[in-house]
């Protein structure tokens, strides 16, 4: 068997599909080594951790580029940074002299430079601001360059030798390549979890920012042995963009799993809420596009006046979504909750009626998604509201079994609305005949047993190739 050293840039600790991915190749025999980075980025401080079998070791991100950036891009934010310098050389004079002088000539510089760059950013904030883009293409380009991929020279520069470098995303694929690099003989596995330059800010650059990075992406994926992918439209578009190799489809489904029997279950405990209350929720990221705020909106509309809504998760957009759940005409019917631990999430959406993930149809990767969400939530028994794009409404309308749900028009409250009244307005039987066929569905095809087959086989052939 092989040694497989993966590379994601992450922390490791939630990201579903490589702990799975890493599990279950560590139980066919591989030994495996997860390179990931700390929680902070800014962290200066790795850590290793033993895991189902397999080893994580995290990385710092490079840092000393940031200081020197935000001097140039941002001056007056470099103040807090330079003080503290400053101080720690005063404290360590006369040794430190020269340390203290650089540090005062720095704070000089950026005072200076402030005067000339604030109004000019100020400017540019006010236009990314009118054009919705989180990050300029600049801020962009030299985090990918210096953040990203700095770190994958480091991660691949403490890894140890490996037969298979395993890239997780473009992000993670940089950390791979620069392995594969150092060992000729190894073979480079990408395995892409969506479109990279077509989610989250990298959707939102201008053309000419992400033709410089889709460069390094088309180079590597001509480099790979294989890529793998989430879905079948994901891998159209990969082929149709990079040509790779070989392609295997790996779609993200949890191991298969039996509610309990009885009982309200952990979700409604938490929330004090009876059996017949009807309950929605949506789990994931708390991020922009999403579709929370559009389902907190489908609340409010006629014949939801019961439904209460949870909101499971972390990310940048929980104070937003705090805010919508204290607002009076919610009548404290949203809750907004705390990520769980992956292994116990099911327990938590089995309390559900139904799981709704109205996403946006802001970016290809949107439009083209089969998101976690929606194979954990049949995986617990629990009905889906999805947004009606064709791999999400293939899987919901066009089981062999019957439906698993409904699809709606995610930027509609009113489309949602109806959605969700169709699934908790239904009598107590077909309700649970149709939380029947969700389990079903998840036992017979969407689940981890079924689809790591075809990861576990392209293990063993790049294996097989490595031995010859």
């Amino acid at each position: 068997m092989s040694r497989i050293v993966m590379y994601v840039y992450n922390d490791m600790r939630s990201d579903s599909r490589v702990l799975r991915e890493a599990r279950s190749l560590a139980e066919a025999g591989h030994t495996v080594t997860v390179m990931a980075r700390p929680t902070d980025p800014a962290s200066a401080v790795g850590d290793r951790e033993t895991r189902a079998g397999f080893e994580i070791i995290r990385v710092p991100v490079p840092g000393g580029w940031r200081l020197w950036w935000t001097l140039a891009r941002y001056p007056w934010r470099t103040r807090g940074e330079l003080l503290g310098r400053i101080r720690g050389s005063t404290r360590r004079l006369p040794s430190d002299a020269g340390g203290l002088l650089a540090a005062l000539g720095l704070l000089v510089v950026a005072g200076l430079w402030s005067i000339v760059c604030y109004p000019v950013q100020l400017v540019l904030g006010r236009r990314r601001r009118g054009g919705d883009r989180s990050i300029g293409p600049l801020d962009w380009l030299v985090r990918w360059r210096y953040a990203i991929r700095g770190w994958g020279a480091a991660a691949a520069a403490a890894a140890p030798t490996a037969e298979i470098a395993w890239g997780h995303d473009l992000s993670g694929l940089g950390g791979a390549v620069a392995a594969h690099a150092s060992q000729p003989a190894s073979h480079l596995v990408y395995d892409s979890h969506e479109i990279y330059l077509e989610a989250r800010t990298s959707a939102e650059q201008p053309g000419w920012a992400r033709r410089i990075v889709a460069s390094s992406e088309r180079r590597w994926s001509g480099e790979a042995d294989a890529v793998i992918t989430v879905n079948e439209a994901l891998a159209v578009e990969l082929e149709h963009r990079y040509h790779p190799r070989s392609m295997t489809v790996v779609h993200n489904c949890p191991p298969r799993w039996t509610p309990p029997v009885a009982g309200v279950g952990i979700l409604r405990e938490r929330l004090g809420l009876a059996a017949g209350i009807p309950l929605a929720i949506y789990h994931g990221a708390f991020a922009r596009h999403r579709g929370v705020e559009e389902l907190a909106g489908a609340m409010l509309e006629p014949g939801l006046e019961a439904l209460h809504v949870v909101v499971l998760g972390a990310g940048p957009r929980r104070a937003a979504f705090e805010r919508l759940a204290t607002e009076p005409s919610r009548k404290g019917r949203l809750h907004v909750l705390d990520a769980v631990d992956p292994d116990e999430l099911l327990e938590w959406l089995a309390g559900a009626d139904v799981g709704v993930m109205p996403i946006q149809p802001t970016t290809l990767n949107h439009r083209l998604a089969t998101p976690n969400k929606l194979f954990e939530c049949l995986a617990a028994g629990v009905p889906v509201v999805v947004s009606d794009f064709p791999g999400m409404r293939t899987i919901v309308l066009d089981d062999p079994g019957g439906a698993l749900g409904a699809t709606c028009d995610p930027a509609s409250p009113g489309s949602i609305a109806g959605a969700i009244r169709s699934i908790i307005e239904r009598p107590a039987a077909d309700r649970a005949a149709l939380r029947a066929r969700c389990l079903v569905a998840a036992h017979e095809r969407w689940n981890w047993e079924t689809e790591s087959r075809g990861l576990l086989a392209l293990a063993a052939r790049l294996d097989g190739e490595a031995r010859r």
